[in-house]
């Protein structure tokens, strides 16, 4: 049986050894740091969790594939830190403020067809289920990103509206890691479908809680700068349900809408609508949320086959990942 010990090896060993064409600098050396930066690669990592439920060894059939859903996930980081204007990512700069924005642009589409690339090397004999799993996630992922987009327009977001949107811009990926590591390692149609569940209810969590972090989380741990949805005026799932439980909409939009140019106006602004949030209990309830979908991503894998020792793989999993917003 692969341990988890194994796994982190494995994941580790992956990205210190990815490679990307040397020449022209200007394309690729952006694709290499993006890499080397690092970050949780909880993508790759679940595929292999998954996969190690039904084989006991990984060659390139499960790796590359495990691999093309980090390349693909950090292909979007650098195309949203250019939208959102993110100045830091992990703590670093991101690519267009390192570069520019077109180098940006177009080292994230050659990230994106390298992605493809070894996606594509799944086995052939689940090849064709692998890879429109990776379509259909790839196309939501952008579905995502533009309603989110279409959010910065718009005074009031339900949370019926942002609980969308998260679903398709953040928690497909995550299922699409878990079920792509159970079709190659060979499971049934059940586990699969109960393991892609699984994920998209743990990515939910998952968003809930990066919101969460991104007002009340430490910056050394969380790799940028703490109240960035604030400062601009971005809606999180704490700005939703703040607005929800509001009996001055007004007064919270006013404060949520304060300049933030200089500063002392960003420190200000952060401050004001932090407290708003304690003051409406809009941190407990997403603390709760966090639990809330933890709880139904366990529940999706119950009773689909999968013996106790896989079951608490994956609620040590998502302790893990969303441990600090608890």
């Amino acid at each position: 049986m692969i341990t988890e010990s194994q796994i982190d090896a494995h994941v580790a060993a992956m990205f210190r050894d990815i490679e990307f064409t040397r020449e022209p600098a200007g394309l690729y050396d952006p694709l290499r740091y993006m890499i080397e930066i690092g970050g949780k690669h909880l993508r790759p990592r679940l595929c292999l969790t998954t996969y190690s439920f039904f084989d006991d060894s990984f060659g390139d059939e499960i790796l590359s594939p495990a691999a093309a859903l980090e390349v693909f996930h950090s292909f979007t980081l650098m195309h949203d830190d250019i939208m959102d204007r993110s100045p830091l990512r992990r703590g670093m700069p991101t690519v267009w403020k390192k570069w520019n924005e077109s180098t940006a642009i177009l080292s994230g589409d050659v990230m994106l067809i390298d992605a493809f690339q070894r996606i594509a090397k799944a086995p052939a004999k689940v090849l064709q289920k692998v890879m429109d799993l990776f379509f259909r996630t790839t196309v939501e992922v952008c579905e995502g990103q533009q309603y989110d987009m279409d959010f910065e327009n718009q005074e009031v977001v339900s949370m019926t509206d942002y609980n969308k949107m998260i679903g398709l811009k953040t928690a497909v990926l995550i299922a699409c890691a878990a079920k792509t590591g159970a079709l190659i390692g060979g499971a049934s149609d059940k586990i699969c479908d109960a393991l892609y569940n699984y994920g998209y209810e743990l990515g939910m969590a998952f968003q809930v809680a990066d919101d969460y972090l991104d007002a009340f989380g430490d910056e050394k741990v969380f790799g940028k700068p703490i109240g960035g949805d604030i400062v601009n005026s971005k809606k999180s799932w704490l700005t939703v349900r703040a607005l929800e439980k509001s009996a001055d909409m007004k007064g919270f939009l006013d404060a949520f809408a304060l300049p933030a140019e200089t500063d002392v106006q960003k420190a200000a602004k952060i401050a004001t609508v932090k407290q708003l949030y304690i003051t409406l209990g809009v941190d407990r309830d997403a603390k709760d949320e966090v639990l809330h979908f933890t709880a139904r991503a366990m529940d999706a894998v119950s009773g689909s086959g999968l013996n106790a020792g896989q079951l608490e793989t994956l609620q040590n999993f998502a302790d893990k990942l969303v441990g600090r917003a608890r």
